[in-house]
């Protein structure tokens, strides 16, 4: 009987240590999480200086920060625009007659003045009918010399009554005929040498040329479509520029008061000034599908730094704002109700304070109200800001400033604590 017993006892022990082991297991988990949350609330907090995270401080410490001073000076008020470098005249310059090309004068990208020869063309065949025209003027002139000479010995013989009237008029008419005859010679005389002057490839206005589009010794043509060469004129030239419809009435106003709008161009990226210019016109509509009018100024482009087509940024001086409330850009916070600082006062507590604003440019704005120069405002570390709220100032305009003996002292103290207690 007594081995029935513990054979039925087995069974109850193994459902009491299969039941235990979880339980100790949990136990030893829980263990694990009070001791691992007790080390990370000790542990620093390795994030910015300036806001973001506790810097191994607690929650109460007053977070770091740096200020600036709001300053006073003049602030040049620009209007920004994409533009397109356009020559005031380019030129494709073709032959005006046929023939061969047996010189080519220029240099290609060289800098060339209006007159100045550029190519030649074989001026024989004009030079014949030059001769040719000639020839024939001087045949003609003498037909009508001798013509002039009957016309006046028929009068003689008229009033002598010698010979009728008619053969008078009808020398008379002979006269002119051949006055008429020497005019078309000279003409033709003139056409020729007009063509033998078209030998010769002259430059028509200042400027650059490109590339050669054909070379020596090739038979030319007036209709020929790519024609020698082409000049753009540099100096000066021009810039087509647009602007928002919103922006065009500033631009206008001192247009109408007649004073001068410089224009500066920069390169693609906006960093390199190449050119300064002025504002030359105004087109006459807005487009409709960008919202924008084109403007154009005018570069007289000493440097050579503009090329035709190019793009280039423009920054149009509009107006100079003396004596302007300023601060950086970074200063400027905006929420659903507008623009704002957090200006520190002498006891370093922040507060909320509600501005206006002015143009920017560049990392400053100009403030309009409510606020006054000399004050100091949070460029950095505003994350953790709260109005009211006291702050740490680790820099001043730029400038590290040493931890009060208040931020320093208040960790130092929690930390002591918090190795007492571990």
């Amino acid at each position: 009987m007594s081995q029935n017993i513990r054979q039925e006892s087995l069974p109850l022990t193994s459902r009491r240590k299969a039941f235990l082991l979880p339980v100790l297991l949990l136990a030893l988990a829980v263990a694990a999480g009070g001791i691992y949350s007790q080390y990370s609330a000790t542990a620093p907090d390795k994030k910015s200086v300036f806001g973001g995270g506790k810097r191994g401080r607690d929650d109460d410490t007053p977070p770091a920060v740096a200020i600036e001073t709001v300053g006073q000076g003049d602030f040049p008020v620009y209007l920004n625009g994409l533009g397109t470098v356009t020559a005031l005249r380019t030129v494709t310059v073709k032959p005006r007659v046929d023939g061969e090309l047996i010189k080519v004068l220029f240099t290609e990208g060289q800098m060339v003045k209006e007159g100045d020869l550029l190519a030649e063309i074989d001026p024989r065949p004009f030079q014949v009918q030059l001769q040719q025209a000639e020839g024939q003027l001087m045949r003609d002139e003498a037909l009508l010399k001798n013509a002039r000479l009957d016309h006046e010995r028929y009068l003689t013989l008229l009033e002598q009554d010698s010979i009728s009237a008619q053969q008078t008029v009808t020398q008379e008419a002979q006269v002119k005929q051949y006055q008429g005859v020497v005019e078309m010679d000279k003409a033709q005389v003139n056409n020729a040498k007009l063509q033998l002057s078209y030998a010769k490839v002259t430059a028509p206005i200042p400027g650059r040329v490109g590339l050669r589009q054909i070379d020596q010794g090739n038979i030319v043509h007036a209709n020929d479509a790519n024609g020698l060469v082409v000049i753009t004129q540099l100096q000066p030239i021009s810039v087509v520029f647009t602007l928002p419809e919103d922006k065009v009435q500033a631009v206008m106003q001192r247009w109408r008061a007649n004073e001068p709008v410089s224009v500066e161009a920069y390169d693609r990226a906006g960093k390199i000034k190449l050119a300064e210019g002025k504002l030359l016109a105004f087109d006459n509509q807005i487009d409709s599908t960008t919202g924008t009018l084109k403007l154009k100024a005018q570069f007289d482009n000493n440097e050579r730094s503009l090329f035709a087509n190019q793009f280039v940024n423009i920054r149009m001086h509009l107006d100079t704002l003396k004596d302007a409330t300023l601060v950086s850009s970074a200063a400027i916070q905006h929420d659903t109700q507008g623009a704002f600082v957090y200006v520190v006062d002498p006891q370093l507590t922040v507060q909320v304070r509600r501005v206006t604003l002015g143009p920017t440019e560049a990392d400053k704005a100009v403030v309009l109200s409510n606020l006054a120069v000399n004050e100091t405002v949070v460029v950095e570390g505003i994350d953790r800001l709260r109005d009211g709220g006291r702050v740490d100032v680790a820099q001043k305009d730029g400038q590290a400033v040493a931890a009060s003996p208040e931020s320093q002292a208040k960790p130092e103290g929690k930390s002591r604590k918090k190795d007492r207690h571990l």
